[in-house]
């Protein structure tokens, strides 16, 4: 039996952030219970299930140009979960003169001198000042498990979600996830071509990938590079960004699927679709394994299910023509 899921929307201010560039919006997916109460019948705010809380919390760093919208998919199935979800929405200026929607990017933490020795990801100690918030007032009052937060996303908005996943910048943070997503070195911030970044490896981390990435295999010049496949660089970061040993980190490479499987619906509007290959599997199905993957990943790892760590395993020796490959370090 399906849940209820809402959500309500937030805003925040980010400090370091110049007007009128310094506001997130927020929306945040729960886990609900009809009440039947005033509130709910006249602002449309239902609570939230106390037998599902406390929530574990998933942030979706988006895309760079991608509406938020466009993971509602995601974000309802994990609530599905008995988790809280937060999407965001922020426009700003990363690069002189390059207004965007944005996950959020640090340029400066990516430099050869100071990459790894903070995070990279802007909107996270905003978000996580607003959720401090939303735990303390309202329906969700003491609803949240704030100790237990996981970073995850899609292309540029996932790998400031891997890089920025490490004890040391947020004690909070427990995991991340991410599809579309590799840590390859731009040559244009003073790196050798090819070069691969580190991860802070310390916590649990998935990867996924679609061998239709065109977007990936269209930007290898940035890198100063040509990748053999589009899935190249993502797995070069499974296996060069983290050391591993720990068998919670793992890489699902996605038969079919492309840069923007990831999202839906597809909106050619905006950020770089026209780079991107045709997708050719079945792209509701590819979501499904994409949502049940993460699921499974969270519940193992996270919430320290058995039952689920057996359906991963039944991942990794599952023959499902979807999966290309899916291994674990």
């Amino acid at each position: 039996m399906l849940m209820t899921i809402r959500a309500f929307y937030r805003a925040t201010k980010v400090e370091k952030a110049q007007p009128p560039y310094d506001t997130i919006h927020l929306k945040v997916f729960y886990p609900a219970k009809m009440s039947g109460s005033d509130q709910e019948q006249n602002q449309g705010m239902v609570p939230a299930d106390p037998q599902q809380a406390p929530f574990p919390i998933v942030i979706l760093f988006s895309g760079i140009n991608c509406n938020p919208e466009l993971y509602k998919w995601l974000a309802i199935d994990l609530a599905q979960r008995g988790m809280l979800v937060v999407t965001f929405a922020w426009i700003a200026e990363n690069l002189p003169g390059f207004i965007s929607l944005t996950p959020g990017v640090d340029i400066a933490m990516l430099a050869p001198n100071t990459y790894g020795t903070a995070p990279t990801a802007s909107a996270l100690p905003a978000l996580l000042t607003e959720l401090e918030r939303i735990n303390s007032e309202g329906i969700l009052a003491g609803m949240l498990d704030l100790q237990k937060i996981i970073l995850g996303g899609h292309s540029a908005g996932a790998r400031v979600a891997i890089e920025s996943a490490s004890p040391r910048f947020f004690p909070q943070v427990v995991a991340s996830f991410g599809y579309g997503v590799h840590t390859a070195a731009g040559k244009m911030m003073g790196y050798e071509a090819g070069t691969i970044l580190p991860l802070p490896d310390s916590l649990p981390l998935l990867l996924m990938g679609g061998t239709c990435d065109g977007v990936i295999a269209n930007s290898s010049h940035r890198y100063g590079t040509v990748w053999e496949e589009a899935t190249t660089p993502v797995s070069r970061t499974f296996q060069e960004a983290i050391s591993g040993g720990r068998n919670d980190s793992y890489l699902m490479l996605i038969e079919g699927a492309n840069h923007f499987s990831f999202t839906d619906p597809f909106d050619p509007t905006t950020g770089r679709p026209f780079l991107d290959f045709p997708a050719t599997g079945p792209e509701d199905e590819i979501r499904s394994l994409m949502a049940e993957t993460i699921g499974l990943f969270i519940d193992a790892h996270l919430r320290h299910q058995p039952k689920a760590f057996d359906a991963l395993k039944q991942l990794l020796n599952n023959a499902n023509p979807l999966i290309k490959s899916f291994e674990r370090k």
